[in-house]
C-alpha cells in the first residue's frame, strides 16, 4: 500500500510542478509602452510583463486592457523584448515599472 501511495504522489507532483513553472515562462516577455489620461493631460511610460502573446499586436491588446482599468489610454507599444533587455528600464518607467 505504501508503494501505491508513493506512486500516486509522484504522479500528482508532475502536473503540479508544471503548473508552477508556467508563470515563470510567461514572464519572459515584456513590453514597454506610452499611455495618457486627459483632463488634465498626464503621460506615462511603463513596462509590463506580458501574459499572452509575445508580439506587438498581442501586447497592444493586453496592455490596453490592463491600463484601462485605471483610466489610462494606450498611445503606443514601443517594443516587445525578453528579460535580457529589461535592465535599465526601471529608472525610466518609475512607478509604472511592472506595475500592470
Amino acid at each position: 500500500m505504501f508503494t501505491q501511495l508513493s506512486y500516486s504522489l509522484r504522479l500528482l507532483a508532475i502536473p503540479v510542478a508544471l503548473a508552477l513553472a508556467s508563470p515563470a515562462a510567461a514572464a519572459d516577455c515584456y513590453a514597454d509602452y506610452k499611455a495618457k489620461k486627459d483632463n488634465p493631460l498626464r503621460l506615462h511610460y511603463g513596462v509590463v510583463a506580458l501574459r499572452s502573446g509575445c508580439d506587438k499586436p498581442s501586447a497592444r491588446a493586453e496592455v490596453a486592457n490592463r491600463i484601462a482599468k485605471d483610466g489610462w489610454t494606450l498611445l503606443n507599444v514601443l517594443s516587445v523584448f525578453d528579460e535580457t533587455e529589461l535592465s535599465g528600464k526601471e529608472a525610466s518607467a518609475g512607478q509604472f515599472y511592472l506595475f500592470y
